[in-house]
């Protein structure tokens, strides 16, 4: 609600400058500079009053949790009111509590002297009047739970939890649904589209079915179906010539007339008509798949022409013999242009029945060669559908949904394993829950007050989400019961957890720690990779224990990436210096080790035969290695920026926001057929090939308007599902069906 009453306000403020209301536009920033509610962000809220908190403001604390009782929970059922009480009572032990952690005991006081009298007959507060006099309260029985960081949590994720309810469920303003429902209209009209491609598509290759079958059966030979072509003059002609023939040339002459050039006997160029008239040798060069109509003009000529022909032809055939010698040769350069033009008709002939289809048509043409027998079009068409057939995508994506809980950009956002819920990860800390089968709804929204950085869905239970942090510690968080179950301190002196790796059968995880990254020289190209000290370390899932350490040669370094294949047996990690090492988990020991990429390795996983191994690296290099042959490259290709990182994200006054990869940048489909990359609009799926092109672009999800950053491929419901996350915080679920070849 928070972020479409932003939008809201941002549309308000563009009318009224757009219809020169200044004065207005004054008292709306002051109004919005001034506003309580923050815009019903409850992130502002909750600060606010830690802000209240920090700085011992009594009064104000009080005030303002007057202005929220009177706004907003004085419209609630009664059966709220104790909520909103323990809540208001939780808000002053935290107020106390934090007077006395500082050692401020003036403010302690002061606050039972101001509110002795409204607290004093109120049971929850009886015990509390003796914190003053308490030398170590943190020590008591009664008061050390309220020391503990674990209740200051827990308070201040319950508030937030319940203001974002009560915003969710409180009755909006038809403005503030506008931004939804205009996305909702172009979502609607994308899927549109979408379908009516896909129907376009479907009639096109049932035309085209439908006219191949045709051809094949309807198919008749050449000189009968060009026959259909000539004009009346034409065949008046014929039929005179034939009567003229049949006294002086064998039959067979007539058929060669009709047949092209080329289908003669090659050591006969014009023997056979030597006892022909000029006028039937005439006939004999006339091109009979011309595709000029006779005018009524030229009609006269010939008319005129045949008595002379037919004269001479009965007259003087020696000298019609010698004549036609004589122009044999004169003839050798038409005939070659005859047998252009004579393609050229049978072009036009096949490509005339579908003219939806102009390009696959003259593909028929080029296919089938002029001088080869009438069932020659049927192998063409068979080969012209298997073409169509190749050139089919393999997916086709049926619907695209947007989940957009987030506010800030997302950096991890991982399925589980039954493919039941998705963990998202923003840059804010805030871990969302949710599902999407069979509608999108959120489950479980976890906050932490030190930042996050990775996140990895155990594998037995999958209920279970392992979260790192950067100040040392991994979460084990059941997000069904929504409790933390464990929290482990893996070591002060590498605080960072970059990733987080479940083994397949659930018995244990690595972890991979490093410590604090030291700042680089600039952008200079090539950058050599900066070396960072890390750890990667076995825990126990069960007995929440370390089981060791791997040792990580030349130097311990920070690994960025980590990934086991289907059995647990081989583990994969890419480092920040370059390194992919290869650690066999049954001997806990680096099988190999090789130098991967220029700059850091990004990204990691295993194929879908085990017996190679892909990477992204800063160099921006996708590049599959041999497990079996150490350092050994089997294809290598060079992605764009927007696929490997770092991501930048531009807004105006030239603001730039970068973020350097930490989610996975590749995944495989159920088959590993098929990769999906990240891209500045959207996800990209590419075909794995062999040889040097090993990437061949096949689909583009899109639907971002912000840098991909992670992605992720969920294969385990009959339709895959891609998961696309960006830098605004929106992350787009796109449901494939893939076309069984």
């Amino acid at each position: 609600m928070g972020s479409a009453v932003e939008r809201t306000d941002e549309h308000v403020r563009e009318y009224l400058i757009y219809r020169g209301f200044t004065n207005t536009l004054k008292h709306l920033d002051y109004d919005i500079k001034a506003d309580k509610e923050k815009g019903f962000r409850v992130d502002k809220i909750i600060d606010q009053l830690q802000q209240f908190v920090q700085s011992f403001d009594l009064a104000g604390l009080k005030e303002y949790w007057v202005y929220l009782d009177k706004r907003l929970f004085s419209r609630l059922e009664d059966v709220y009111r104790s909520t909103v009480n323990k809540l208001r009572i939780s808000l002053y032990r935290y107020y106390i509590i934090n007077t006395v952690q500082k050692g401020n005991l003036e403010k302690t006081q002061e606050f039972f002297q101001k509110q002795a009298s409204e607290l004093q007959g109120q049971a929850e507060w009886r015990d509390w009047f003796i914190l003053p006099f308490i030398s170590s309260p943190e020590q008591n029985s009664a008061f050390c739970q309220y020391f503990s960081r674990q209740w200051s949590d827990t308070f201040l994720v319950s508030l937030h939890n319940f203001l974002s309810v009560l915003f969710q469920c409180m009755p909006q303003p038809v403005l503030l649904s506008f931004d939804a429902e205009v996305q909702k209209m172009t979502c609607l009209m994308e899927e549109n589209e979408q379908l009516r491609q896909l129907l376009f598509a479907l009639q096109t290759e049932s035309r085209d079915q439908r006219d191949r079958d045709e051809m094949i059966h309807h198919k008749l030979p050449t000189y009968v179906q060009n026959m259909d072509r000539l004009g009346d003059t034409e065949l008046d002609l014929v039929t005179s010539q034939r009567a003229v023939s049949t006294a002086t040339t064998p039959t067979r002459n007539f058929f060669s007339t009709f047949l092209p050039q080329g289908r003669r006997a090659p050591g006969k160029p014009m023997q056979a008509i030597s006892g022909s008239s000029p006028s039937q040798a005439a006939m004999g060069r006339k091109d009979p798949l011309s595709n000029q109509p006779v005018k009524s003009k030229e009609a006269g000529q010939v008319k005129e022409v045949k008595p002379a022909s037919t004269q001479s032809s009965t007259s003087e055939p020696v000298s019609s013999q010698s004549q036609l010698s004589t122009n044999q040769s004169g003839n050798q350069n038409s005939r070659h242009k005859r047998i252009q033009d004579h393609e050229k008709e049978r072009k036009e002939l096949f490509s005339k029945p579908p003219p939806q289809a102009p390009e696959k048509k003259g593909e028929l043409g080029e296919v089938e060669p002029p001088i080869e027998s009438s069932s020659e079009p049927t192998d063409s068409s068979n080969s012209r559908s298997c073409g169509a057939s190749q050139e089919e995508p393999p997916f086709i994506k049926l619907s695209q949904e947007e989940y957009g809980e987030h506010h800030s950009s997302i950096m991890h956002c991982r399925v589980d394993c039954s493919g039941r819920r998705v963990a998202s990860l923003d840059v804010d800390g805030v871990i969302k829950v949710w599902s999407f089968n069979p509608i999108m709804q959120t489950k479980a929204t976890i906050m932490s007050k030190s930042p996050l950085m990775s996140l990895e869905w155990a594998t037995k239970p999958d209920r279970l989400l392992l979260l790192g942090s950067g100040v040392g510690t991994v979460r084990l968080y059941d997000t069904e019961a929504k409790k933390n179950l464990y929290e482990m301190n893996i070591d002060e002196a590498h605080p960072r957890i970059l990733s987080l790796a479940c083994s397949p059968s659930g018995s244990s995880f690595v972890c991979s720690a490093a410590a604090h990254s030291r700042s680089g020289s600039g952008e200079s190209a090539p950058r050599l990779p900066i070396t960072v000290s890390g750890q990667l370390l076995l825990w126990d899932t069960k007995t929440v224990k370390q089981q060791l350490q791997f040792s990580l040669e030349p130097e311990p370094v920070a690994i960025n990436c980590t990934a086991f294949n289907h059995n647990g047996n081989l583990l994969v990690t890419g480092a920040a210096d370059g390194v992919i090492r290869l650690f066999d988990m049954q001997r806990y020991e680096s099988a190999m080790s090789w130098r991967a990429h220029d700059g850091e390795v990004y990204s990691v996983e295993f194929s879908y035969d085990e017996n190679t191994v892909f990477s992204i690296g800063e160099d921006g290099k996708f590049i599959q290695w041999n497990i079996h042959r150490c350092g050994v490259k089997q294809s290598e290709q060079i992605l764009p920026q927007d696929a490997t990182g770092p991501f930048v994200l531009s807004g105006y006054s030239g603001y730039k926001q970068v973020q350097v990869p930490r989610g996975r940048l590749f995944t495989f489909d159920s088959e590993g057929q098929h990769v999906l990359t990240c891209s500045s609009s959207g996800g990209l799926i590419y075909r794995l090939a062999s040889g040097e092109s090993a990437l061949e672009r096949v689909l583009s999800l899109g639907g971002h308007k912000a840098p991909v950053v992670t992605v992720d491929w969920c294969s385990a419901v009959d339709c895959g599902t891609c998961l696309t996350a960006s830098m605004d915080g929106k992350i787009k679920l796109s449901t494939l069906l893939a076309q069984k070849s």
